[in-house]
Protein backbone atom coordinates (compact mmCIF):
# COMPACT_ATOMS: atom_id res chain seq x y z
CA UNK A 1 0.00 0.00 0.00
CA UNK A 2 1.17 3.51 -0.76
CA UNK A 3 2.77 4.99 2.43
CA UNK A 4 1.23 8.38 1.66
CA UNK A 5 -2.21 6.76 1.46
CA UNK A 6 -1.58 4.92 4.76
CA UNK A 7 -0.66 8.18 6.46
CA UNK A 8 -3.75 9.86 5.07
CA UNK A 9 -6.02 7.05 6.31
CA UNK A 10 -4.35 7.14 9.72
CA UNK A 11 -5.05 10.86 9.92
CA UNK A 12 -8.67 10.32 8.86
CA UNK A 13 -9.10 7.59 11.49
CA UNK A 14 -7.61 9.80 14.20
CA UNK A 15 -9.89 12.65 13.17
CA UNK A 16 -12.90 10.29 13.27
CA UNK A 17 -12.02 9.21 16.81
CA UNK A 18 -11.58 12.79 18.05
CA UNK A 19 -14.76 14.04 16.40
CA UNK A 20 -16.83 11.03 17.45
CA UNK A 21 -15.66 11.32 21.05
CA UNK A 22 -16.87 14.91 21.11
CA UNK A 23 -20.21 13.93 19.57
CA UNK A 24 -20.73 10.96 21.91
CA UNK A 25 -19.80 13.00 24.98
CA UNK A 26 -22.39 15.65 24.09
CA UNK A 27 -24.90 12.95 23.15
CA UNK A 28 -24.80 11.62 26.72
CA UNK A 29 -25.63 15.06 28.11
CA UNK A 30 -28.42 15.54 25.58
CA UNK A 31 -30.00 12.20 26.48
CA UNK A 32 -30.06 13.22 30.14
CA UNK A 33 -31.68 16.51 29.15
CA UNK A 34 -34.22 14.61 27.04
CA UNK A 35 -35.20 12.49 30.03
CA UNK A 36 -36.09 15.66 31.95
CA UNK A 37 -37.78 17.34 28.97
CA UNK A 38 -39.12 14.51 26.74
CA UNK A 39 -41.23 16.78 24.50
CA UNK A 40 -38.39 19.15 23.57
CA UNK A 41 -38.47 19.02 19.77
CA UNK A 42 -35.14 20.83 19.46
CA UNK A 43 -33.48 18.12 21.55
CA UNK A 44 -35.11 15.46 19.37
CA UNK A 45 -33.44 16.95 16.28
CA UNK A 46 -30.07 17.56 17.92
CA UNK A 47 -29.84 13.98 19.21
CA UNK A 48 -30.98 12.55 15.89
CA UNK A 49 -28.36 14.50 13.95
CA UNK A 50 -25.60 13.43 16.33
CA UNK A 51 -26.41 9.73 15.90
CA UNK A 52 -26.81 10.22 12.15
CA UNK A 53 -23.33 11.78 11.94
CA UNK A 54 -21.79 8.87 13.82
CA UNK A 55 -23.58 6.45 11.49
CA UNK A 56 -22.32 8.20 8.35
CA UNK A 57 -18.67 8.52 9.40
CA UNK A 58 -18.45 4.99 10.84
CA UNK A 59 -20.00 3.62 7.63
CA UNK A 60 -17.39 5.38 5.49
CA UNK A 61 -14.56 3.82 7.51
CA UNK A 62 -16.14 0.36 7.49
CA UNK A 63 -17.04 0.06 11.18
CA UNK A 64 -20.08 -2.09 10.52
CA UNK A 65 -21.12 -2.78 14.12
CA UNK A 66 -21.14 0.90 15.03
CA UNK A 67 -23.00 1.70 11.82
CA UNK A 68 -25.65 -0.96 12.49
CA UNK A 69 -26.19 0.14 16.10
CA UNK A 70 -26.37 3.83 15.14
CA UNK A 71 -28.84 3.01 12.35
CA UNK A 72 -31.21 1.17 14.73
CA UNK A 73 -30.73 3.95 17.30
CA UNK A 74 -31.62 6.43 14.57
CA UNK A 75 -34.89 4.61 13.78
CA UNK A 76 -36.13 5.23 17.30
CA UNK A 77 -35.01 8.87 17.32
CA UNK A 78 -36.64 9.55 13.96
CA UNK A 79 -40.02 8.37 15.26
CA UNK A 80 -39.56 10.44 18.40
CA UNK A 81 -38.83 13.63 16.46
CA UNK A 82 -41.82 13.02 14.17
CA UNK A 83 -44.13 12.58 17.16
CA UNK A 84 -44.92 8.94 16.36
CA UNK A 85 -43.25 7.73 19.55
CA UNK A 86 -43.50 9.15 23.07
CA UNK A 87 -40.42 9.27 25.29
CA UNK A 88 -41.05 7.25 28.47
CA UNK A 89 -38.84 5.90 31.24
CA UNK A 90 -38.54 2.42 29.61
CA UNK A 91 -37.68 4.10 26.30
CA UNK A 92 -34.91 6.13 27.96
CA UNK A 93 -33.51 3.01 29.64
CA UNK A 94 -33.13 1.36 26.23
CA UNK A 95 -31.65 4.50 24.69
CA UNK A 96 -29.08 4.74 27.48
CA UNK A 97 -28.21 1.07 27.03
CA UNK A 98 -27.70 1.70 23.34
CA UNK A 99 -25.64 4.80 24.10
CA UNK A 100 -23.35 2.84 26.44
CA UNK A 101 -22.68 0.25 23.74
CA UNK A 102 -22.11 2.97 21.15
CA UNK A 103 -19.52 4.55 23.42
CA UNK A 104 -17.97 1.14 24.12
CA UNK A 105 -17.61 0.45 20.39
CA UNK A 106 -15.89 3.82 19.93
CA UNK A 107 -13.47 3.06 22.74
CA UNK A 108 -12.68 -0.30 21.15
CA UNK A 109 -11.92 1.43 17.85
CA UNK A 110 -9.65 3.84 19.70
CA UNK A 111 -7.81 0.89 21.29
CA UNK A 112 -7.67 -0.84 17.88
CA UNK A 113 -9.64 -3.73 19.40
CA UNK A 114 -11.12 -5.80 16.56
CA UNK A 115 -13.09 -8.22 18.74
CA UNK A 116 -16.78 -8.51 17.74
CA UNK A 117 -19.39 -7.42 20.29
CA UNK A 118 -22.74 -9.22 20.57
CA UNK A 119 -25.33 -6.54 19.81
CA UNK A 120 -28.29 -8.91 19.33
CA UNK A 121 -30.04 -7.96 22.57
CA UNK A 122 -29.79 -4.19 22.21
CA UNK A 123 -30.70 -4.25 18.52
CA UNK A 124 -33.81 -6.23 19.41
CA UNK A 125 -34.74 -3.78 22.17
CA UNK A 126 -34.28 -0.77 19.90
CA UNK A 127 -36.39 -2.42 17.21
CA UNK A 128 -39.11 -3.17 19.77
CA UNK A 129 -39.08 0.44 21.00
CA UNK A 130 -39.26 1.75 17.43
CA UNK A 131 -42.32 -0.44 16.82
CA UNK A 132 -43.98 0.80 20.01
CA UNK A 133 -43.94 -2.55 21.82
CA UNK A 134 -42.29 -1.23 24.95
CA UNK A 135 -44.35 1.96 25.15
CA UNK A 136 -47.17 1.67 27.66
CA UNK A 137 -48.87 5.03 26.97
CA UNK A 138 -50.51 6.22 23.78
CA UNK A 139 -48.19 8.39 21.72
CA UNK A 140 -48.72 12.09 22.30
CA UNK A 141 -48.12 14.20 19.19
CA UNK A 142 -44.98 16.23 19.69
CA UNK A 143 -44.83 19.64 18.04
CA UNK A 144 -42.11 19.78 15.44
CA UNK A 145 -40.68 22.96 13.98
CA UNK A 146 -41.64 24.01 10.52
CA UNK A 147 -39.70 22.03 7.92
CA UNK A 148 -36.82 23.89 6.39
CA UNK A 149 -34.91 23.13 3.21
CA UNK A 150 -32.52 20.25 3.71
CA UNK A 151 -34.53 18.65 6.55
CA UNK A 152 -36.55 15.94 4.76
CA UNK A 153 -39.12 13.75 6.50
CA UNK A 154 -37.09 10.69 5.61
CA UNK A 155 -34.49 9.94 8.30
CA UNK A 156 -31.77 9.51 5.72
CA UNK A 157 -29.95 12.73 4.95
CA UNK A 158 -28.30 13.35 1.57
CA UNK A 159 -25.69 10.76 0.63
CA UNK A 160 -23.04 13.42 0.28
CA UNK A 161 -23.43 14.15 4.01
CA UNK A 162 -23.53 10.54 5.13
CA UNK A 163 -20.39 9.72 3.21
CA UNK A 164 -18.39 12.77 4.18
CA UNK A 165 -14.80 12.37 5.32
CA UNK A 166 -14.20 13.85 8.79
CA UNK A 167 -11.76 16.75 8.62
CA UNK A 168 -8.58 16.86 10.69
CA UNK A 169 -9.85 19.66 12.92
CA UNK A 170 -13.52 18.80 13.33
CA UNK A 171 -15.24 20.71 16.14
CA UNK A 172 -18.06 19.45 18.33
CA UNK A 173 -21.26 18.51 16.54
CA UNK A 174 -23.16 21.44 18.00
CA UNK A 175 -20.87 24.00 16.37
CA UNK A 176 -22.08 25.51 13.06
CA UNK A 177 -18.95 24.60 11.15
CA UNK A 178 -18.12 22.62 7.98
CA UNK A 179 -17.07 19.58 10.05
CA UNK A 180 -20.67 19.21 11.20
CA UNK A 181 -22.75 20.25 8.17
CA UNK A 182 -25.98 19.04 9.67
CA UNK A 183 -25.86 21.83 12.25
CA UNK A 184 -25.59 24.42 9.51
CA UNK A 185 -28.15 22.72 7.27
CA UNK A 186 -30.87 22.15 9.86
CA UNK A 187 -30.58 25.15 12.25
CA UNK A 188 -32.62 28.23 11.02
CA UNK A 189 -30.54 30.19 13.63
CA UNK A 190 -27.08 28.94 12.53
CA UNK A 191 -24.39 31.57 12.05
CA UNK A 192 -22.00 31.57 9.09
CA UNK A 193 -18.92 31.78 11.35
CA UNK A 194 -16.25 29.20 10.47
CA UNK A 195 -15.42 27.88 13.93
CA UNK A 196 -12.88 25.40 12.55
CA UNK A 197 -10.79 28.27 11.18
CA UNK A 198 -10.43 29.74 14.69
CA UNK A 199 -9.21 26.60 16.45
CA UNK A 200 -6.53 23.97 15.96
CA UNK A 201 -5.67 20.74 17.75
CA UNK A 202 -2.19 20.49 19.20
CA UNK A 203 -0.50 17.34 20.44
CA UNK A 204 -0.11 17.47 24.24
CA UNK A 205 3.57 16.50 23.99
CA UNK A 206 4.24 19.75 22.14
CA UNK A 207 2.66 21.68 24.97
CA UNK A 208 4.81 19.73 27.44
CA UNK A 209 7.95 20.76 25.54
CA UNK A 210 6.77 24.37 25.50
CA UNK A 211 6.07 24.25 29.24
CA UNK A 212 9.59 22.90 29.89
CA UNK A 213 11.11 25.72 27.85
CA UNK A 214 9.09 28.27 29.81
CA UNK A 215 10.38 26.65 32.98
CA UNK A 216 13.96 27.18 31.80
CA UNK A 217 13.07 30.78 30.96
CA UNK A 218 11.75 31.29 34.50
CA UNK A 219 15.05 30.03 35.90
CA UNK A 220 16.94 32.41 33.60
CA UNK A 221 14.64 35.25 34.68
CA UNK A 222 15.37 34.52 38.33
CA UNK A 223 19.12 34.51 37.66
CA UNK A 224 18.92 37.79 35.76
CA UNK A 225 16.93 39.38 38.57
CA UNK A 226 19.55 38.31 41.10
CA UNK A 227 22.38 39.80 39.04
CA UNK A 228 20.48 43.04 38.41
CA UNK A 229 19.76 43.37 42.13
CA UNK A 230 23.44 42.86 43.02
CA UNK A 231 24.67 45.41 40.47
CA UNK A 232 22.09 48.03 41.41
CA UNK A 233 23.03 47.52 45.05
CA UNK A 234 26.66 48.42 44.28
CA UNK A 235 25.93 51.62 42.38
CA UNK A 236 22.42 52.46 41.28
CA UNK A 237 23.57 55.65 39.57
CA UNK A 238 25.51 53.91 36.80
CA UNK A 239 23.65 54.24 33.44
CA UNK A 240 24.24 50.56 32.66
CA UNK A 241 22.88 49.56 36.07
CA UNK A 242 19.68 51.53 35.45
CA UNK A 243 19.29 50.05 31.95
CA UNK A 244 19.88 46.55 33.30
CA UNK A 245 17.26 47.13 35.98
CA UNK A 246 14.71 48.38 33.44
CA UNK A 247 15.45 45.51 31.05
CA UNK A 248 15.15 43.02 33.91
CA UNK A 249 11.75 44.42 34.84
CA UNK A 250 10.60 44.09 31.23
CA UNK A 251 11.90 40.51 30.94
CA UNK A 252 10.22 39.67 34.24
CA UNK A 253 6.87 40.98 32.98
CA UNK A 254 7.12 39.20 29.61
CA UNK A 255 8.18 35.92 31.24
CA UNK A 256 5.24 36.02 33.64
CA UNK A 257 2.81 36.74 30.80
CA UNK A 258 4.29 33.97 28.64
CA UNK A 259 4.13 31.53 31.53
CA UNK A 260 0.45 32.29 32.11
CA UNK A 261 -0.30 32.03 28.37
CA UNK A 262 1.34 28.60 28.10
CA UNK A 263 -0.42 27.40 31.24
CA UNK A 264 -3.76 28.50 29.80
CA UNK A 265 -3.14 26.47 26.63
CA UNK A 266 -2.95 23.38 28.84
CA UNK A 267 -6.12 24.26 30.70
CA UNK A 268 -9.34 22.41 29.94
CA UNK A 269 -12.78 22.96 31.52
CA UNK A 270 -13.55 20.64 34.40
CA UNK A 271 -16.82 19.99 32.56
CA UNK A 272 -14.86 17.16 30.90
CA UNK A 273 -15.14 15.35 34.25
CA UNK A 274 -18.42 16.84 35.45
CA UNK A 275 -20.30 15.76 32.32
CA UNK A 276 -20.05 12.13 33.43
CA UNK A 277 -21.68 12.78 36.79
CA UNK A 278 -25.40 13.18 35.86
CA UNK A 279 -25.59 9.76 34.25
CA UNK A 280 -23.81 8.16 37.18
CA UNK A 281 -26.14 9.79 39.73
CA UNK A 282 -29.15 8.69 37.67
CA UNK A 283 -28.03 5.06 37.73
CA UNK A 284 -27.12 5.15 41.44
CA UNK A 285 -30.48 6.64 42.41
CA UNK A 286 -32.27 4.01 40.36
CA UNK A 287 -30.22 1.17 41.84
CA UNK A 288 -30.70 2.30 45.45
CA UNK A 289 -34.35 3.35 44.99
CA UNK A 290 -33.62 6.92 46.04
CA UNK A 291 -34.64 10.26 44.62
CA UNK A 292 -31.61 12.47 44.03
CA UNK A 293 -31.43 15.86 42.39
CA UNK A 294 -27.99 16.80 41.11
CA UNK A 295 -26.83 20.42 41.06
CA UNK A 296 -23.58 21.25 39.25
CA UNK A 297 -21.93 24.68 39.25
CA UNK A 298 -18.59 25.92 37.97
CA UNK A 299 -18.22 23.40 35.13
CA UNK A 300 -16.50 26.14 33.11
CA UNK A 301 -13.66 26.26 35.69
CA UNK A 302 -10.38 25.33 34.02
CA UNK A 303 -7.65 23.03 35.30
CA UNK A 304 -4.39 21.69 33.90
CA UNK A 305 -4.98 18.71 31.60
CA UNK A 306 -2.72 16.43 33.65
CA UNK A 307 -4.80 17.13 36.77
CA UNK A 308 -8.12 16.73 34.94
CA UNK A 309 -7.18 13.17 34.03
CA UNK A 310 -6.30 12.29 37.62
CA UNK A 311 -9.21 13.90 39.50
CA UNK A 312 -11.89 11.73 37.87
CA UNK A 313 -11.52 8.69 40.17
CA UNK A 314 -11.57 10.63 43.48
CA UNK A 315 -14.62 12.55 42.32
CA UNK A 316 -16.45 9.34 41.34
CA UNK A 317 -15.80 7.88 44.81
CA UNK A 318 -17.11 11.02 46.52
CA UNK A 319 -20.28 11.07 44.40
CA UNK A 320 -20.96 7.40 45.10
CA UNK A 321 -20.34 8.00 48.80
CA UNK A 322 -22.80 10.93 48.83
CA UNK A 323 -25.47 8.88 47.06
CA UNK A 324 -25.00 5.77 49.21
CA UNK A 325 -24.04 6.97 52.71
CA UNK A 326 -25.29 10.55 52.49
CA UNK A 327 -28.74 10.82 50.93
CA UNK A 328 -31.38 8.76 52.75
CA UNK A 329 -34.23 6.79 51.17
CA UNK A 330 -37.39 8.92 50.61
CA UNK A 331 -39.28 7.36 53.55
CA UNK A 332 -36.56 8.24 56.06
CA UNK A 333 -36.21 11.75 54.66
CA UNK A 334 -39.94 12.43 54.94
CA UNK A 335 -39.99 11.01 58.48
CA UNK A 336 -37.18 13.42 59.38
CA UNK A 337 -39.13 16.37 57.99
CA UNK A 338 -37.12 16.65 54.77
CA UNK A 339 -38.27 16.58 51.14
CA UNK A 340 -38.37 13.05 49.76
CA UNK A 341 -35.87 14.01 47.08
CA UNK A 342 -32.30 14.52 48.25
CA UNK A 343 -29.81 16.92 46.71
CA UNK A 344 -26.17 16.39 45.80
CA UNK A 345 -24.29 19.55 44.84
CA UNK A 346 -20.96 19.54 43.01
CA UNK A 347 -19.07 22.83 42.77
CA UNK A 348 -15.78 23.96 41.25
CA UNK A 349 -14.18 27.37 41.57
CA UNK A 350 -10.83 29.12 41.50
CA UNK A 351 -9.26 30.36 44.73
CA UNK A 352 -5.98 32.10 44.01
CA UNK A 353 -3.52 29.53 42.63
CA UNK A 354 -5.83 26.69 43.56
CA UNK A 355 -9.03 25.11 42.36
CA UNK A 356 -11.60 24.00 44.91
CA UNK A 357 -13.96 21.11 44.18
CA UNK A 358 -16.68 20.31 46.70
CA UNK A 359 -19.25 17.52 46.88
CA UNK A 360 -22.12 18.31 49.23
CA UNK A 361 -25.22 16.33 50.17
CA UNK A 362 -28.21 17.21 52.33
CA UNK A 363 -28.38 13.73 53.82
CA UNK A 364 -27.98 12.25 57.28
CA UNK A 365 -24.54 13.69 57.98
CA UNK A 366 -21.76 11.97 59.93
CA UNK A 367 -21.95 11.12 63.63
CA UNK A 368 -18.47 11.46 65.15
CA UNK A 369 -19.22 9.03 67.98
CA UNK A 370 -20.48 6.31 65.63
CA UNK A 371 -17.39 6.74 63.45
CA UNK A 372 -15.09 6.33 66.45
CA UNK A 373 -17.03 3.28 67.64
CA UNK A 374 -16.75 1.62 64.21
CA UNK A 375 -13.01 2.37 64.04
CA UNK A 376 -12.46 0.82 67.48
CA UNK A 377 -14.49 -2.28 66.52
CA UNK A 378 -12.35 -2.77 63.42
CA UNK A 379 -9.13 -2.33 65.41
CA UNK A 380 -8.12 0.79 63.49
CA UNK A 381 -7.76 2.90 66.63
CA UNK A 382 -7.69 2.23 70.38
CA UNK A 383 -10.45 3.29 72.79
CA UNK A 384 -7.98 5.75 74.35
CA UNK A 385 -7.32 7.36 70.97
CA UNK A 386 -11.05 7.55 70.32
CA UNK A 387 -11.67 9.34 73.60
CA UNK A 388 -9.12 12.05 72.73
CA UNK A 389 -10.40 12.59 69.18
CA UNK A 390 -12.16 15.78 68.13
CA UNK A 391 -15.16 15.65 65.78
CA UNK A 392 -12.94 16.76 62.88
CA UNK A 393 -10.45 13.95 63.58
CA UNK A 394 -13.34 11.47 63.76
CA UNK A 395 -14.61 12.53 60.33
CA UNK A 396 -11.17 11.82 58.91
CA UNK A 397 -11.40 8.20 60.06
CA UNK A 398 -13.31 7.48 56.85
CA UNK A 399 -10.01 7.85 54.99
CA UNK A 400 -8.42 4.91 56.81
CA UNK A 401 -7.97 1.76 54.68
CA UNK A 402 -10.58 -0.85 55.61
CA UNK A 403 -12.97 1.60 57.26
CA UNK A 404 -16.66 1.36 56.33
CA UNK A 405 -19.96 2.06 58.10
CA UNK A 406 -22.05 0.14 55.55
CA UNK A 407 -24.01 -2.73 57.13
CA UNK A 408 -24.44 -4.57 53.84
CA UNK A 409 -21.89 -5.07 51.07
CA UNK A 410 -23.31 -3.76 47.80
CA UNK A 411 -22.04 -2.87 44.37
CA UNK A 412 -21.62 0.70 45.62
CA UNK A 413 -19.89 0.32 48.98
CA UNK A 414 -19.30 -1.75 52.08
CA UNK A 415 -15.96 -3.39 51.34
CA UNK A 416 -13.85 -0.79 53.14
CA UNK A 417 -12.23 0.59 50.00
CA UNK A 418 -12.81 3.87 48.24
CA UNK A 419 -12.25 6.80 50.56
CA UNK A 420 -8.64 5.83 51.29
CA UNK A 421 -8.12 5.84 47.51
CA UNK A 422 -9.56 9.36 47.39
CA UNK A 423 -7.06 10.61 49.95
CA UNK A 424 -4.13 8.89 48.25
CA UNK A 425 -4.99 10.29 44.83
CA UNK A 426 -5.51 13.80 46.17
CA UNK A 427 -2.17 13.65 47.99
CA UNK A 428 -0.44 12.51 44.80
CA UNK A 429 -1.79 15.64 43.13
CA UNK A 430 -0.28 17.78 45.93
CA UNK A 431 -3.77 18.63 47.11
CA UNK A 432 -5.73 18.56 50.36
CA UNK A 433 -9.15 17.22 51.30
CA UNK A 434 -11.33 18.33 54.21
CA UNK A 435 -14.68 17.20 55.60
CA UNK A 436 -17.47 19.31 57.06
CA UNK A 437 -20.54 17.56 58.45
CA UNK A 438 -23.56 18.01 60.67
CA UNK A 439 -25.81 15.20 61.87
CA UNK A 440 -29.15 15.32 60.10
CA UNK A 441 -28.05 18.14 57.79
CA UNK A 442 -25.48 16.56 55.46
CA UNK A 443 -21.78 16.45 54.65
CA UNK A 444 -19.37 18.34 52.42
CA UNK A 445 -16.06 17.04 51.06
CA UNK A 446 -13.73 19.82 49.90
CA UNK A 447 -10.75 19.13 47.61
CA UNK A 448 -8.14 21.83 46.95
CA UNK A 449 -5.68 21.32 44.10
CA UNK A 450 -2.88 23.43 42.59
CA UNK A 451 -3.58 24.75 39.09
CA UNK A 452 -0.42 23.13 37.72
CA UNK A 453 2.36 20.84 38.95
CA UNK A 454 5.20 22.19 36.76
CA UNK A 455 5.83 25.61 38.32
CA UNK A 456 5.08 26.19 41.98
CA UNK A 457 4.95 29.00 44.48
CA UNK A 458 7.10 27.97 47.43
CA UNK A 459 8.31 29.19 50.79
CA UNK A 460 12.10 29.26 51.16
CA UNK A 461 13.29 28.27 54.64
CA UNK A 462 16.74 28.06 56.15
CA UNK A 463 17.75 25.01 58.17
CA UNK A 464 21.29 24.98 59.51
CA UNK A 465 23.42 25.92 56.52
CA UNK A 466 20.94 24.62 53.96
CA UNK A 467 17.97 26.21 52.17
CA UNK A 468 14.84 24.18 51.43
CA UNK A 469 11.78 24.96 49.36
CA UNK A 470 8.36 24.11 50.84
CA UNK A 471 5.40 24.07 48.37
CA UNK A 472 3.19 27.00 49.32
CA UNK A 473 -0.01 25.08 48.55
CA UNK A 474 0.83 22.76 51.46
CA UNK A 475 1.55 25.61 53.89
CA UNK A 476 -1.39 26.28 56.21
CA UNK A 477 0.24 28.99 58.32
CA UNK A 478 3.55 30.10 59.87
CA UNK A 479 3.96 30.78 63.59
CA UNK A 480 6.86 32.06 65.70
CA UNK A 481 7.23 30.54 69.15
CA UNK A 482 9.76 30.43 71.97
CA UNK A 483 11.88 27.31 72.27
CA UNK A 484 10.47 26.56 75.71
CA UNK A 485 6.95 26.40 74.23
CA UNK A 486 7.87 23.04 72.69
CA UNK A 487 6.64 20.12 74.80
CA UNK A 488 7.17 16.37 74.59
CA UNK A 489 4.42 13.74 74.67
CA UNK A 490 5.38 10.06 74.43
CA UNK A 491 8.76 11.01 73.00
CA UNK A 492 7.24 13.29 70.31
CA UNK A 493 7.78 17.02 70.22
CA UNK A 494 4.52 18.96 70.07
CA UNK A 495 3.19 22.47 70.51
CA UNK A 496 -0.22 23.80 71.41
CA UNK A 497 -1.79 25.64 68.49
CA UNK A 498 -5.01 27.27 69.63
CA UNK A 499 -7.38 24.39 70.52
CA UNK A 500 -5.27 21.54 69.14
CA UNK A 501 -1.95 19.80 69.73
CA UNK A 502 0.37 19.98 66.72
CA UNK A 503 3.15 17.38 66.24
CA UNK A 504 6.52 18.88 65.30
CA UNK A 505 9.38 17.73 63.09
CA UNK A 506 12.78 19.43 62.94
CA UNK A 507 13.98 19.64 59.36
CA UNK A 508 17.54 19.91 60.67
CA UNK A 509 17.18 16.31 61.93
CA UNK A 510 15.09 14.87 59.10
CA UNK A 511 16.76 16.35 56.02
CA UNK A 512 19.73 18.52 56.93
CA UNK A 513 21.84 15.90 58.71
CA UNK A 514 21.89 17.32 62.25
CA UNK A 515 23.58 20.59 61.32
CA UNK A 516 23.78 23.26 63.97
CA UNK A 517 20.95 25.77 63.67
CA UNK A 518 20.76 29.37 64.79
CA UNK A 519 21.19 29.80 68.53
CA UNK A 520 18.21 32.00 69.44
CA UNK A 521 15.34 31.81 71.87
CA UNK A 522 12.80 31.91 69.02
CA UNK A 523 12.03 29.36 66.33
CA UNK A 524 9.70 29.36 63.34
CA UNK A 525 7.15 26.62 62.77
CA UNK A 526 5.80 26.14 59.26
CA UNK A 527 2.44 24.37 59.63
CA UNK A 528 1.88 22.14 56.60
CA UNK A 529 -1.22 20.18 55.73
CA UNK A 530 -1.93 17.28 53.43
CA UNK A 531 -5.44 15.88 53.24
CA UNK A 532 -6.66 15.94 56.86
CA UNK A 533 -3.22 15.77 58.53
CA UNK A 534 -1.16 18.61 59.98
CA UNK A 535 2.53 18.81 60.89
CA UNK A 536 4.73 21.63 62.14
CA UNK A 537 8.15 21.94 60.48
CA UNK A 538 10.69 23.60 62.78
CA UNK A 539 13.07 25.84 60.81
CA UNK A 540 15.68 28.45 61.68
CA UNK A 541 14.59 31.27 59.39
CA UNK A 542 12.10 32.27 56.70
CA UNK A 543 13.62 33.62 53.47
CA UNK A 544 10.42 34.57 51.67
CA UNK A 545 8.17 33.35 48.88
CA UNK A 546 9.65 32.25 45.54
CA UNK A 547 8.30 30.86 42.30
CA UNK A 548 10.33 27.81 41.36
CA UNK A 549 10.49 25.29 38.53
CA UNK A 550 10.39 21.68 39.70
CA UNK A 551 13.27 19.62 38.35
CA UNK A 552 14.03 15.95 38.79
CA UNK A 553 17.06 15.18 40.96
CA UNK A 554 18.21 12.74 38.29
CA UNK A 555 18.94 9.02 38.06
CA UNK A 556 22.32 9.35 39.78
CA UNK A 557 20.78 10.25 43.12
CA UNK A 558 17.65 8.22 42.47
CA UNK A 559 14.87 8.56 45.05
CA UNK A 560 15.63 10.60 48.15
CA UNK A 561 13.07 10.26 50.92
CA UNK A 562 11.37 13.52 51.80
CA UNK A 563 12.52 15.24 48.60
CA UNK A 564 10.09 15.87 45.72
CA UNK A 565 12.65 17.39 43.36
CA UNK A 566 15.06 20.26 43.05
CA UNK A 567 15.22 23.78 41.72
CA UNK A 568 17.81 26.45 40.97
CA UNK A 569 17.88 29.77 42.77
CA UNK A 570 18.75 33.07 41.15
CA UNK A 571 22.34 32.87 42.41
CA UNK A 572 22.81 29.48 40.80
CA UNK A 573 22.48 27.37 43.96
CA UNK A 574 20.61 24.08 43.67
CA UNK A 575 18.15 23.47 46.51
CA UNK A 576 15.80 20.64 47.37
CA UNK A 577 11.99 20.85 47.29
CA UNK A 578 10.36 19.19 50.29
CA UNK A 579 7.91 16.34 49.64
CA UNK A 580 5.39 17.14 52.37
CA UNK A 581 3.50 13.85 52.06
CA UNK A 582 6.62 11.70 52.31
CA UNK A 583 7.94 13.86 55.14
CA UNK A 584 4.74 13.23 57.11
CA UNK A 585 5.08 9.49 56.58
CA UNK A 586 8.73 9.60 57.67
CA UNK A 587 7.88 11.48 60.85
CA UNK A 588 4.98 9.13 61.62
CA UNK A 589 7.38 6.17 61.27
CA UNK A 590 9.97 7.72 63.56
CA UNK A 591 7.41 8.28 66.28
Amino acid sequence: MNPAFENEMAEILESFIVESNEIVEKLGRDLLALEKDPKNSELHNVIFRAVHTVKGTSSFLGFEQMTGLAHRFEDVLNKVRKGDLVVTAPTMDVLFEGYDLLRDLLQRIERRDTETVDLTAILGKLEAVASGKLVSAEPVPTPIPETVPGDPDDPELPASEAERIPGPAAPAVSAPAPAAPEAATHGPSAQPTRVADATIRVDVTRLDVLMNLVGELVLGRNRLSQIAHQISGQDDNLPLARELSETNAHIDFITTELQMAVMKTRMVPIAKVFNKIPRMVRELAKEMKKEIELVITGEETELDKSLIEEINDPLVHLIRNAADHGVEIPERRVAAGKPGKGTVTVRAQHEGNHITISVQDDGQGMDAEILKQKAVEKGLITPAQAAEMSARDAYNLVFLPGFSTAKVVTNVSGRGVGMDVVRTNVQNLKGTIEIESQVGKGSTFIIRLPLTLAIQQTLLVEVGKEIFSVPLDAVVEVVRIRKNDVETINGMEVMRLRDSVLPLARLVDVLAGHQNGHQTDWIYVVVVGLAERRLGLVVDALLGQKEVVIKSIGEYLGTVRGVAGSTILGDGRVIMIVDVGELMRMCAGRN
